[in-house]
């Protein structure tokens, strides 16, 4: 046997090796492919922070009586006007976010109630300067802060909605006599009602911009003037306060399940 002959025969036997080795069943598993991850849904469902700004249209409406027998003395009714901002915090559920709602809502545009709760604090430049008889007057509203319930009609991203609660005030009043000079400074903590309504629209699936107009009324207190007047006149004041105001908020994603784990060999 030459040379030749055997190299034939090792490709022959090379080339029916690999035939046969192609037609044994593979031990490895198909390929697995995992699905592409779902769309981000948009939602009002989550817990949100923001910032507002605006400006306040106050009122203080004041009557001075003697504290000996009651009888009036004078009375005013001033603007109290100026700057307002702070923040907020609050969480909100959409019935968009429940099957039942989801699917009876789903051919409206996307339509749903929002339900949530929200708390806010502002610092406010808002104060008043006027006479009362003989007593020169300065009422100003330091800082408002206040708890409030959210009711609206979700229509895809936009939000019409209403909102009212209880509002919490620090106000401080100076008095002067302007014949005598006495003077006094009280502060008072109160505590009253805040009700208004908004537009919020959800400009990307966490940033949205609203704007808000709300009513404050902090009811009836009275001041006894000790300084200005030796305890002879008492001030009732009566504070009310209007406001419109634009903001912006960041809603957290809310928590969603975790995609199963695909074994890969």
């Amino acid at each position: 046997m030459n040379i030749k002959s055997v190299g034939a025969a090792l490709a022959i036997a090379l080339l029916s090796t690999t035939a046969f080795a192609a037609d044994l069943p593979s031990r490895r598993a198909p390929p697995v492919y995992a699905p592409a991850p779902p769309i981000p849904v948009f939602t009002w469902t989550g817990v949100y922070i923001g910032a507002q700004a605006g400006y306040e249209f106050g009122h203080d409406a004041s009557f001075a009586a003697a504290t000996a027998n009651g009888a009036g003395l004078a009375s005013r009714s001033a603007k109290e006007n100026g700057f307002i901002g702070g923040a907020h915090i609050g969480y909100n559920f959409s019935t968009q976010s429940l099957p039942v709602f989801g699917s009876a809502f789903g051919g409206l545009l996307g339509t749903g109630g929002v339900f949530g709760i929200e708390g806010d604090v502002d610092g406010t430049s808002a104060k008043a300067n006027y006479g009362l008889g003989g007593i020169a007057v300065t009422t100003r509203d330091q800082i408002q802060g206040s708890v409030r319930g959210r009711l609206g009609i979700a229509v895809d991203r936009t939000l019409f909605y209403a909102t009212g609660g209880v509002a919490f005030g620090g106000l401080r009043n100076t008095y002067v006599n302007t014949i005598t000079g006495g003077s006094d400074t009280l502060d008072h903590t109160r505590v009253g009602y805040t009700v208004g309504g908004g537009v919020e629209y959800a400009i990307t699936n966490n940033w949205s911009l609203r704007a808000e107009y709300r009513y404050t009324d902090f009811g009836h207190y009275t001041d006894v003037l000790g300084g200005a007047t030796a305890g002879g006149v008492a001030v009732r004041h009566h504070e009310i306060d209007n406001r419109v105001q634009g903001g912006f908020s960041y809603k957290f994603d809310t928590f969603a399940p975790l995609a199963p784990v695909v074994a890969r060999y």
